[in-house]
């Protein structure tokens, strides 16, 4: 029984931490803008976004919202510290497509776009490391945008996604600064963008959707040059790949099931010998051989049951305090419960099968002799 509940509880805990795993990665990967379609244009090009472009883009059936996105690398130095720094444009309906949650004041708001307001939004962990209270609303800090140094006042605090990249690979990650996509324009001097954040209506097909509009930009301009990312085709074919890793684990975790199963036909076969003369007694009253092999066989099957509900006690226990610790999302699966049980009973009714065969071939006349 032992054996059978570490086989299981193993192997509902590893299926645990991959849900969950997999779970906090799509959210951050969603935070970062990972869920829905980006247009931009062919790199070698002279044509790019403008803002005739995005209201053209805006006026598709399809489109929920669309978002001008302009990205440039920089660093921000704060207290003698100085941090790789990706600086994001974008706009006021910006968090209708990425997830930006605020912890401390405000997002961007119309007024910041219109005047090129110089204010940002920094993330959660660039404002813990230079702040110990992790609120620098009102803090003004100072880093190239466009090639010049500039001062700006920061209106929010976010939180994006988990945190989970930047708990893991923190020192690749670089710190995400979000300012107005106008100000990054003034400060550029130019009046496009980099890219168009799209985000489509439920149940439409991002990837035909991007043909589409792809298909009327080129059209409209007499180009070929613009170009659609379906990022969350790209996100789903990572979650896949963790989908691989999950059932690598809970294989490597399914061995311990099986040598659980080899020590219940050991046992068995001890119960068997030990129980020689009794299983003769039976057979002389007239036990047939079908009794005596479901006897047997249930007894296996009987100890895999248990094995497996304790098991499923302790994965499902553990599995809940490691995800309170973590402050994770803990999910409740009756799909991995049903596969534990279902190949706990199976291997007890296939080791099982050998012992209660020899047992129930044992002829009532040896077996009496045994002592």
């Amino acid at each position: 029984m032992l054996g059978i509940a570490i086989g299981v509880s193993s192997v509902i805990i590893i299926a645990n931490i991959s849900q969950s795993g997999t779970d906090s990665l799509n959210d951050e990967l969603e935070s970062l803008g990972l869920s829905g379609l980006s247009i931009s244009t062919k790199s070698g090009t002279n044509v790019s976004l403008t803002e005739d472009d995005l209201g053209f883009i805006r006026k598709f059936s399809q489109v929920e919202q669309a978002s001008p996105v302009m990205v440039e690398d920089t660093s921000v130095t704060v207290h003698d510290k100085t941090a790789s720094t990706l600086l994001w444009g974008i706009d006021s309906k910006a968090s209708d497509i990425i997830s930006l949650q605020v912890l401390y004041g405000r997002l961007f708001n119309q007024r910041d776009i219109n005047t090129c307001a110089n204010v940002c939004l920094v993330d959660e962990q660039f404002s813990e490391s230079a702040y110990h209270r992790g609120n620098m609303v009102g803090k003004t800090i100072s880093f190239p945008c466009g090639g010049i140094e500039q001062d700006f006042t920061v209106v929010g605090v976010i939180k994006t996604g988990t945190g989970l990249l930047q708990n893991l690979i923190g020192n690749y990650i670089p710190t995400f600064i979000y300012v107005p996509y106008t100000t990054m324009q003034a400060s550029t001097g130019r009046d496009s963008f980099d890219q168009v954040a799209v985000k489509i209506h439920t149940g439409d097909n991002a990837e035909n959707v991007g043909k589409m509009i792809v298909n009327h930009l080129d059209l409209r301009s007499g180009t070929e040059a613009f170009v659609s990312n379906n990022l969350a085709k790209q996100k789903d074919g990572l979650l896949q790949v963790l989908d691989l890793v999950t059932l690598i684990l809970s294989a490597v975790g399914s061995i311990s099931l099986l040598v659980a199963s080899l020590s219940i036909m050991t046992v068995m076969l001890v119960s068997v010998n030990e129980r020689t003369r009794e299983i003769g007694i039976k057979k002389a009253l007239g036990a047939t051989r079908g009794a005596i092999m479901l006897e047997f066989l249930f007894e296996a099957v009987l100890i895999s049951l248990i094995g497996c509900i304790l098991g499923t006690g302790t994965g499902y226990l553990i599995s809940c305090a490691g995800a309170a610790y973590f402050h994770v999302a803990f999910h409740f699966r009756i799909d991995i419960i049903l596969m534990a049980a279902g190949f706990s009973i199976l291997s007890g009714t296939v080791f099982g099968v050998y012992p209660a065969y020899k047992a129930a071939r044992l002829k009532p006349v040896d077996a009496l002799r045994q002592e």
